[in-house]
């Protein structure tokens, strides 16, 4: 199954993201492969010193991200989209009408809540630390999911 994580800049929240869920998908047992991108992306970026370092406090690295604009090939492939916000979400299917089926809200997907993922950009270690942790406890939410289907 692939899987993409859509936020803005791909810098903070969606490689957070991607880097819990490979690994609690490793931990898991779970084939999947996941990705992420920005609607605003500038391809090359490094992830948020901040995020590198809230998650390097929980045994992931993500110091090796390099932020990626979302692309048509990556959408298409994609099995499930899952967008940090409502205003990503509607971005996304505006410009790739045929993603609409496959996309939801991180929180959506995880508890059917239609409730955004706050952006911690610009924030201090504290802010990105609850940024984490919202979408590490989706992220238990999404692989539980995926285990039982």
């Amino acid at each position: 199954m692939n899987i993409l994580v859509v936020c803005t800049g791909n810098t903070c929240r969606s490689p957070m993201a991607e880097g819990i869920l490979k690994d609690l998908g490793a931990k898991n047992n779970l084939d999947i492969k996941v990705k992420s991108v920005g609607i605003m992306a500038f391809d090359g970026d490094n992830a948020s010193n901040n995020a590198v370092i809230v998650l390097k406090n929980i045994s992931i690295n993500i110091e090796g991200h390099r932020a990626s604009l979302v692309r048509k090939d990556l959408v298409d492939e994609a099995d499930i989209i899952l967008t940090m916000t409502n205003s990503h979400k509607n971005n996304l299917i505006r410009k790739f009408p045929n993603a609409r089926i496959k996309t939801f809200l991180y929180n959506e997907y995880a508890y059917g809540k239609y409730t955004d993922i706050s952006d911690p950009f610009g924030g201090n270690l504290n802010t990105y630390k609850i940024a984490r942790d919202e979408i590490y406890k989706a992220s238990q939410a999404i692989v539980k999911k995926l285990v039982k289907n």
